[in-house]
């Protein structure tokens, strides 16, 4: 029997709870997962990595092992994107598929990142771990995008490259949401905050910043940003299609962003 099939079939007789402390604020219409559904996802989106888990720890391959929770049920929003558990990771519920509206206060499903996990699979930048781990690909060649450089872990690379290729082929109005790119590797955290960027792990892209609308630049306040949107669904269902979500789902929205996060996709988008 694999490890695999061991661990779901030792958690499935667990009790594993979605219940979050900020979770009860969600209302989008796709039905919560539980967590070991949850964790499920994320060792089929990560599987050179990922062994397994049981009830309290995620097992990588290379031995380590992750607490699953912190037991701590009463962070604030701010302790949450700075000082995540692995649970916390999905607090919110990426809503693939749905028309894009005002998120809910605090919804920002896939900026809570558990940055030991991250830091496993792609490198520490700031240690200069990612060296021999890029590969530059044509984006939208048909239309002389330029090229990129993104991480060949976890086939990040191949399926932006795919992903270009699907984009490339829509009409030729939506060339300009894409084209100059603003960005993909930059070892930087996120702008405000102590987290990394998924930027730092060269695994997100930024589309073109003349049509990208940011929160913290646009009209409203830190706690209540006025949502605002300018990238065509089209573009949006591409790149989820390939493993990417959108910024743009987020309350503290920044829409020209979309970072590789399968685990937070479902099947049916991929």
């Amino acid at each position: 029997m694999t490890f695999l099939r061991a661990a779901l079939l030792v958690a499935g007789a667990l009790v594993f709870s979605s219940t979050h402390p900020l979770q009860a604020e969600q209302s989008y219409g796709t039905p919560p997962l539980n967590l070991k559904d949850h964790l499920t996802r994320l060792m089929q989106a990560y599987p050179d990595w990922i062994q397994g888990f049981d009830d309290q720890t995620l097992i990588m391959k290379d031995g380590r092992k992750f607490a699953i929770s912190d037991q701590s049920t009463d962070k604030t929003f701010n302790e949450l994107l700075a000082q995540p558990d692995i649970d916390d990771m999905f607090y919110a519920v990426y809503p693939a598929g749905t028309t894009p509206h005002q998120p809910e206060e605090n919804n920002d499903p896939g900026r809570v990142r558990f940055e030991p996990l991250f830091v496993a699979m792609y490198g520490d930048c700031n240690k200069q771990r990612l060296v021999g781990r890029f590969r530059t690909i044509n984006w939208l060649p048909r239309h002389q995008g330029g090229r990129v450089s993104m991480t060949t872990v976890n086939g990040v690379d191949k399926a932006l490259e795919a992903a270009s290729r699907e984009l490339d082929n829509l009409p030729d109005g939506f060339v300009k949401f894409l084209k100059p790119t603003s960005g993909t590797f930059n070892c930087r955290k996120i702008a405000g905050s102590t987290a990394r960027s998924m930027h730092a792990y060269g695994a997100a892209i930024d589309i073109n910043d003349k049509f990208g609308d940011y929160w913290r630049r646009t009209q409203g306040s830190a706690k209540n940003p006025k949502w605002k949107n300018q990238v065509p669904i089209e573009i949006v269902r591409i790149f989820e299609r390939h493993g990417f979500i959108w910024g743009g789902y987020w309350y503290h929205y920044d829409t020209m962003h979309f970072e590789y996060r399968p685990e937070l996709l479902p099947s049916r988008t991929r």
